[in-house]
Parts: structure tokens; sequence; C-alpha cells
């Protein structure tokens, strides 16, 4: 018995809708069924290679493809400028883009009269120093149409540049190509749909212009007597031929608009394309052999790169750091880390640096000749070019020789256990695996200076662990100075020489990680250590916390002094009772949430004054005391377990 379909679920169309619609759609099809009813199908062949004919459709390609050509180079440079650069009176432009496709095609073509004809503006100048006469000649149906189908190019393209995330020519720029070198080579290929499907329209567009040219250029067999207007001199002597001709004109126009498929202007194929990145497969994992690291700057011998920097605006802080020197820069969102970064860079306007890369003052150099090389968070790996590429790509804006940077970039593929994916695109590559390609490419461009903006967050534990340690071994043997961005303590003490912390944009503290460890300076940084963590005012027996709390210390601070508490977790005690004895420090509450943590349970209790506080016990004692989200509980903490420091 067959199963009756089921109808997918959804809004039904409203009837008030779809009648006019349904309206609309009719009234266009219309004028299309009148030229396929009146066509004479037998007639065709005849009508369309008789001489006129055929020498309409000759010029109407050469002008064409001489507009598609004139629109390239002018219009191209001219979406650019309309979708990156903020200039007075760029309103005023886009309007003038925009005015031929509602201007009325005849008016257009007296404004081409009055701007370029014999009486014109500038016709006079050109006939009379370069005796250029462009009026009832072909390149005045060239510049016609040029006009009316420029701004097809340019609105395609500039939509496709606008949607174009900055960060992949940002990063091009920091691996050493110059900003021309960045449009050939990342921007043109990743609007390479935008760019085709306006260039198709644009040709299209010039290949159908009739007022603009009639008025301009006039009707001039073998000289300007496109297509279109040989359907208008056709209407008045043989209807049929000017029918079949029109047949032809359409079938090119529809044959355009499909081939486009809705990549004009909002359509999904006019973005450029972004890395999809694939499910992660354990099956292609490949272990990465720690090996002796490829030098990171192909120096003279002796040659090193100490780092001074000042950086001012909303990140502010002075920076100075001996070559080797790895800094691992933590804080909360929106503490200025990635704003040090671009910074550093010279990127961003929220901050400016004062940058010396050893005996170079570098700021007022371009990204692309600073010798800064940065990985951004999400890796920012080309689409269109293969892992292996992508990883040369350094390599060969520094001038080196393909072969010799295809053969280097390998080696860094191999170093970080993607060897094996040289040649898939990142759209082919896990985020994992995205994320090592990226990162071996900012290694192999041989920089001064490394910014890696949280470069092993999409690795799995076992891959972060080997890779961190290939990543340590090139470190050691670093000329320069490395920054990393990084949520992960284990990554800051494990790459780290020091440790710079920053909040608001100021930096709370910079010491080795031991000394962070032991002594954090910032509540963010003790939480992420996984201590709890309060600021307060120091009394004469603890600490007065912002909640509003007490907290009694074994070592109190001087009275006054604002301060931060560190508590471990595992030296909070929960009890069901209120405990006496030994704890100074008792808050009731009660339990919001429990999770694992290993071998123990984390316990997060609400207290009022002491605002997340968190317990670290056995199950064995969670189930000895009944513990469950929403018990009531008294949190204790002995004063010998409170660590005060001067915040």
């Amino acid at each position: 018995m067959r199963r009756p379909r089921r109808r997918t679920a959804g809004a039904r169309t409203p009837v008030t809708l779809a009648a006019p619609a349904v309206l609309a759609i009719a009234f266009l099809l219309m004028p299309l069924a009148g030229i396929l009813a009146r066509t004479s199908w037998g007639d065709l062949g005849g009508h369309l290679t008789s001489p006129g004919v055929t020498e309409a459709l000759r010029l109407s390609l050469v002008v064409s493809f001489w507009a598609l050509g004139i629109s390239l180079v002018l219009g191209v440079p001219l979406a650019w400028l309309l979708a990156r650069v903020d200039f007075p009176g760029k309103v005023l432009v886009r309007s003038l883009v925009l005015l031929p496709m509602v201007l009325p095609p005849t008016v257009g073509g007296v404004a081409l009269l009055l701007a370029f004809g014999r009486r014109g503006l500038l016709g006079p100048w050109l006939e009379d120093t370069f005796g250029v006469t462009l009026p009832f000649h072909t390149s005045g149906a060239v510049l016609a149409a040029t006009f009316v189908a420029m701004p097809f190019l340019v609105i395609s393209l500039e939509g496709a540049l606008a949607g174009l995330r900055p960060r992949y020519e940002e990063t091009a720029g920091s691996l050493g190509a110059s900003p021309l070198r960045v449009f050939g080579t990342v921007t043109l290929p990743m609007v390479a749909p935008g760019l085709a499907a306006g260039a198709a329209l644009t040709w299209a567009r010039a290949l159908g212009e009739f007022g603009a040219t009639i008025t301009f250029a006039g009707n001039l067999p073998g000289t300007t007597q496109t297509l279109p207007l040989q359907v208008y001199l056709l209407l008045q002597d043989s209807p049929e031929a000017a029918t079949s001709v029109s047949l032809l004109l359409l079938a090119i126009a529809m044959a355009v608009l499909v081939a486009l498929r809705g990549r004009w202007t909002g359509g999904a194929g006019g973005r450029a394309p972004e890395a999809r990145n694939a499910p992660d497969d354990p099956a292609t994992r490949t272990p990465v052999e720690p090996a002796v690291p490829v030098p990171a700057e192909k120096a003279l011998p002796g040659q090193r790169w100490p780092l001074h920097a000042v950086v001012t605006g909303f990140t502010r802080l002075s920076l100075d750091a001996a070559p080797g020197t790895t800094i691992a820069v933590v804080g909360p969102n929106g503490a200025g880390k990635t704003t040090l970064l671009r910074a550093l860079l010279g990127l961003t306007p929220r901050a400016h640096a004062e940058l010396r890369l050893g005996e170079t003052d570098v700021t007022p150099l371009p990204p692309h000749r600073r010798g800064v090389a940065w990985v951004p968070q999400d890796g920012a790996l080309f689409p269109h070019l293969s892992a292996l590429a992508n990883t040369a790509y350094g390599l060969r804006a520094h001038g080196v020789p393909r072969a010799e940077a295809r053969r280097e970039a390998q080696l860094w593929l191999d170093r970080l256990g993607v060897g094996h994916l040289a040649h898939r695109r990142p759209a082919q590559l896990s985020g994992g695996q995205a994320g090592r390609v990226a990162l071996a490419r900012g290694l192999a461009s041989r920089p001064r200076l490394l910014l890696l903006d949280e470069p092993l967050a999409a690795l799995d534990q076992t891959t972060r662990a080997q890779v961190r340690h290939t990543l340590r071994a090139h470190l050691d043997g670093f000329a320069g100075v490395c920054l990393i961005v990084t949520h992960d303590p284990v990554e800051a003490v494990a790459l780290a020489d020091r440790v710079l912390v920053l909040e608001d944009g100021l930096p709370v503290q910079d010491a080795p990680p031991a000394e962070v460890t032991r002594h954090p300076r910032s509540p963010w940084v003790a939480r992420m250590l996984g201590s709890n963590a309060w600021t307060g005012t120091a009394t004469s027996d603890g600490l007065t916390l912002d909640g509003g709390a007490r907290l009694v210390a074994a070592e109190p601070l001087e009275t006054g002094t604002d301060a931060l508490a560190v508590i471990a977790p595992e030296a909070v005690s929960l009890h069901r009772n209120r405990p006496e004895g030994s704890p100074r420090n008792v808050y009731p509450g009660t339990v919001r949430e429990i999770t694992a943590l290993g071998s123990r349970l984390r316990v997060l209790v609400d207290c009022e004054g002491v605002p997340g506080l968190v317990a670290e016990i056995t199950p064995a004692t969670a189930a000895g005391l009944g513990l469950h989200e929403g018990s009531a509980v008294f949190a204790g903490i002995k004063a010998t377990e409170v660590r005060l420091v001067a915040h």
C-alpha cells in the first residue's frame, strides 16, 4: 500500500499575496511568450545569417567586449574603493555609480554628447589634441555601452568585497605580502563569484544597449549599428526578421541569467567562499613527532630581535622582551588582548604601538614590512589555496623560490602532524587540522615577532599536548619574541616565560608563570587557575569583601589596602549544620550546581556577600552530606588557607 506523501510543515501562503504574485509572473512572461509565438521558426536561420544581422552581431560583440574590458579596468578599483575606504563624498560617488542604471538611456546619450561631442566639454580638446572623435564612431558606441553597463560590475563586486572579512587580507599582509600581492592572490580569488557575476551582467547589458548608443554614436551600418539598433530598423521593413533577432538577444540574456543562478547582488553565490571545516576524523590523525625545528629566520649568525613596544589607546602598556622570550597574554574577554596584537601589527585605530624589533624602528612601516606574523584565532586560512600553498604563502611573499618554499612548508606540516593533508583545501579539514595548518603557516614565514591568538584552542587534548611540545621546541630557538593569547593555564605555564595579565586595557601583572600561579593579582587569573578569588579592603584581621562579607586571614595586610583574597577550592569545607571549632570563616548558602572534575566534585555555593564560592570535595563526602542542587549548607574556610595579595 502506498503511503500518502507528507506535506512539508510551514506557514501556508496567503491567497491575497499569492494571487498578485501569480499575476506579476504572468505579466513578465507574456512578452516573452509573444516573441516565441510570433517567431517564424522556418525562416529563423535565414534571418540570423543575413549579412546585415551578422555584421551587427559582430559589431555588438566587439563593442560589448571592449565595454567589459574597460569596465574591469576602471570598475574593479572603484568597487574596492567604495567597499574598503571611507572618504568624503563617498555617498555621492556611489550615487554617481548608480545613476546610469536609473537614468533614461536617451538622456544618458544626450549627457555623453554634451560631454564628449564635438561641441561638448571635452570633445573639442580630444579632437584637437589627439585627433579623437567619439560621436558616430565605433569608439563612441563602446563609450555609451560602458557608461550604462559598468555600474552592474561595480555594484556586484562592491557587495562581494563588503562581505569578505578583512582578516584574510590582514593575515596575508602579516605574512609579508604587499597590498598589491594581497589583492591579486587573496582578495580577487575570494570574490571571484561576485566578479564573474558582475562581468557577465556588464557584458549582457553592453550587448543590449540601445538608447545611449543611438543618441550619442548614431546608427551607422558597420560602424555603430549594433544588434539592438538592427532590430529597430528591421521592425520597419521586416517584422519577422526583427522577431528572430529579438529571440537571439533574449536567448543570450536568459543564458547569462541562468548561468549566474542568483549570484548577483545579495545572492548566495556572490559571497566570498568561507572555509567550512569537515568533522574530525580520528582515523586521519597521525602522531606529531618532535623534531629539530625549522629555523624561524635565515639570519646572520648572532642576529637577534629583542622587542620594545609602547602601546597607547585602549590598551596602554610598555613591553620589553629579550630574544627567545615567549609571553602569554591572558585576561577576561574585552581586556584588550587581541587589540594589543593588532596594535603591534598596525591594524587597529583603537591602539597605537611604537614598536622596535632589534635595531629597527618598525613603527612607520606598513604591516607587510614589519616582520610580524599573526596567527588569528580562527586561523583565516585562504579557502582557495591548499594547506601546502597556505603554508608556503609567507615564504613566497618574501621572495623564496616556489620549490624551496613548498619544501619548507611541507616540513612544517609534517612537524605538526598534518603533512598528509598538504593537498587538501581548508573546507576539507577539521577545525583542529585547520588550526595546525594556520600555525604552520605562521611559523614558516620566518617572522621577527610572532603573534598567536589562541592557536591551540581547536585541538583535542592529545593533539594539543603534542603540538605544544613542537611549538615549545621551536620557540626555544626562536631569534625573536612570541606573544600568545590564551585562556588555557596549562598553555601559559608550558609555553611562556612570562605571563602578562590584562584587564580593561591595562597590565595587572607581568611575571613568570610560577609567580602568577602562586600570587595572582587578578581575580580572573585566580579563577582561571581554579581558585576562589574575591576583592576587598584589608582590615586588621583580614578583608572586607566588596560583596559585604568579612574574611579572616592568618596573615593580614596593612589596613585599608586594596587586596585580593585567593582560596583553593579544596580548602573550602561543606557542612549541613554550622561547624564548631577551627573554621574562622563560616558562610551559610545554597548549593547551586554540582559538576564532576575527574575523581572529585566541584560544588558551586551561593553565599550572601561571597559570590561564586566553589568547593572541591570527594563523591563520598557529597554522598555522606546528601548534597544536591538546592541543598542548604554551611561553607567553612580556615584563616590559614586564606592568601591575601595587595591588588
